[in-house]
């Protein structure tokens, strides 16, 4: 099939992740995939929750916070600081990233600290969670450098890197990387996230009125791997360490 962008099956749309994109936090970066731009930002609070004080957990903590602006997309949204509550949609995309994050944090390294994640949806064309955890990712990685630099932690704390695409069948065909129009009309709808050590932290995948063969979901996750590949590339580049 011919995708609306001109792009092949096994093609991501383009990336640029731009580095310390705000002043203030520790680290952040303006992760663009195609025409989705989020900001992922990290800033440290020098205490951890209540709970882990209350249970005597050792080490730190990372947590997560994801928003869309109001015109983020093409309809506007009222902000769900208006509301009184969060979606149940953002509630649990922001569950997602904390969870992919802290799966490559070593958390007994983060003495007494804890790590906030903020992910602003400012453009929305399809696979914000995925932009908003390989972006998080990237910015946790340069706010790790940084505290290990001014001496706040004595170890580097990431034991890896992770990364999300989403893949998905339209009209029987497996595509990688969906826009907002592919998405909609997708049969067979995927998000991956994974290491750069090649493990997988989660795979969410619905069949949308429809069901997949083993066949189809082996090729999914096979698009889905070769676009993470360029995804840790990315962040590779604008992190400048070879993490290991």
């Amino acid at each position: 099939m011919s995708r609306e962008d001109g792009r092949q099956a096994n093609q991501m749309r383009p990336l640029a992740f731009i580095p310390d994109f705000q002043l203030h936090p520790l680290g952040s970066v303006l992760a663009v995939c195609g025409r989705t731009r989020v900001i992922c930002a990290v800033s440290l609070e020098e205490k951890v929750p209540s709970w882990m004080k209350a249970q005597n957990v050792p080490g730190g903590w990372v947590t997560a916070e994801y928003q869309m602006l109001p015109s983020a997309t093409n309809t506007r949204n009222e902000r769900e600081a208006v509301k009184g509550k969060l979606s149940g949609r953002s509630s649990e995309i922001q569950r997602l990233i904390g969870r992919s994050l802290r799966a490559v944090v070593d958390l007994q390294k983060l003495p007494g600290i804890t790590l906030h994640v903020d992910c602003d949806v400012i453009d929305a064309d399809g696979g914000t969670r995925c932009a908003s955890i390989t972006g998080a990712c990237a910015a946790l990685e340069i706010a790790a450098q940084r505290l290990v630099e001014r001496g706040i932690i004595p170890e580097w704390p990431l034991k890896a890197r992770v990364a999300a695409v989403s893949v998905g069948l339209v009209n029987g065909e497996p595509l990688l990387d969906l826009c907002y129009t592919e998405d909609s009309a997708a049969e067979v709808d995927m998000n991956v996230i994974m290491t750069d050590q090649g493990r997988f932290v989660e795979i969410q995948g619905t069949g949308e009125e429809a069901t997949f063969s083993d066949e189809e979901l082996s090729k999914l996750l096979g698009l889905a791997k070769g676009g993470l590949k360029e995804l840790f590339a990315e962040q590779t580049r604008i992190t400048g360490r070879a993490n290991g």
